[in-house]
């Protein structure tokens, strides 16, 4: 579970021995969640790393003795407090979940009758069913403070009304992109075209630019809705991209999510892509600014939450 990360922010946190924190991982099959942990040293050659041990990760499968790991302190956060007051949890709050020893970041998908939540993580692609009492909701650790403050967001969800549980309803004719768990593709987003449903919670599709094995027509496949998404709204970019841009690259007939490294001339960009360690250069041409779908809108994600693996300082 090694690491390297960057970050342009001035401000840097100050952890001591002994402190409790959470502890953020980026590594296949981990990202987005955070275990609980302390500090049990600063080092002394790199005053941003730190080295921390987990309450309950192991070196081995034996149990015996508890993981440590030198992480950046990007990666480090003091673990939230507890909420002023009982706050009723609902339908589209984005949270965190108690999971596997860890927290994991998901959204509420549906309330249950008997008080339970089902949550969806979209870096798995899983729904799973909690109790109230293994979910709270998430916050941001940003120089210092917990944003948003309780206070906003308890405001925010008072004047929100409940979000509809059908968000979106994808039609025969439509066009979307898809996302597969196939070996080498995840978490990438192919063009594809609504054929027509074929099951609960699932539509035959047929992609826009894979084709059979013969190649004689374009390839349909069978998808969870789950994996579906509405195209993302064209983006007119007029100054370009910068360094830490999250933006989606179209490399081998899809788009993959990746993280502007570089700034060349002609209008080039040299692309990080943190799950195959890969830089690789675009034409601007070939680039749009990432956006998650969530809940029926677009969403720009936070820079707050883009740790960038760079080493090319």
């Amino acid at each position: 579970m090694s690491k390297s990360k960057t970050s342009s922010s001035s401000w840097l946190p100050q952890f001591n021995p002994g402190d409790r924190v959470e502890i953020s991982s980026d590594e296949p099959g981990f990202r987005g969640s955070w275990f609980a942990g302390t500090v049990i040293r600063r080092e002394a050659k790199n005053p941003n790393r730190y080295v921390v041990e987990y309450d309950k990760l192991y070196e081995d499968e034996s149990g015996e003795k508890l993981l440590q790991e030198t992480v950046d302190w990007v990666e480090l956060r003091p673990p939230p407090p507890a909420e002023k007051k009982k706050v009723q949890l609902k339908f589209g709050d984005e949270v965190e979940a108690f999971h596997s020893d860890g927290w994991w970041e998901g959204a509420i998908t549906a309330e249950h009758a008997d008080g339970k939540f089902a949550v969806f993580f979209r870096s798995s692609k899983e729904q799973i069913v909690f109790e109230e009492k293994e979910l709270r909701l998430r916050r941001e650790w940003v120089e210092g403070k917990w944003e948003p403050p309780f206070e906003q967001r308890q405001r925010e969800k008072e004047a929100k009304p409940n979000l509809p549980e059908e968000v979106v309803k994808f039609t025969q004719g439509m066009q979307v992109e898809v996302t597969t768990d196939d070996e080498g593709f995840k978490g990438a987003w192919f063009a594809a075209t609504i054929i027509e449903p074929s099951g609960e919670d699932q539509f035959l599709i047929e992609y826009k630019t894979l084709t059979n094995d013969d190649d004689t027509e374009f390839l349909r496949e069978e998808i969870r809705t789950c994996h579906i998404r509405p195209c993302p709204p064209e983006t007119i970019i007029v100054d370009g991209f910068k360094v830490m841009d999250e933006v989606d690259a179209y490399y081998n007939e899809c788009w993959w999510v990746g993280v502007i490294a570089k700034v060349l001339i002609n209008c080039k960009y040299m692309v990080y892509f943190k799950d195959t360690d890969e830089k690789i250069t675009f034409k601007q041409a070939d680039l749009r600014p990432h956006q998650d779908w969530l809940y029926g809108k677009w969403v720009v994600p936070s820079k707050v939450r883009i740790f960038v693996l760079l080493t090319y300082y």
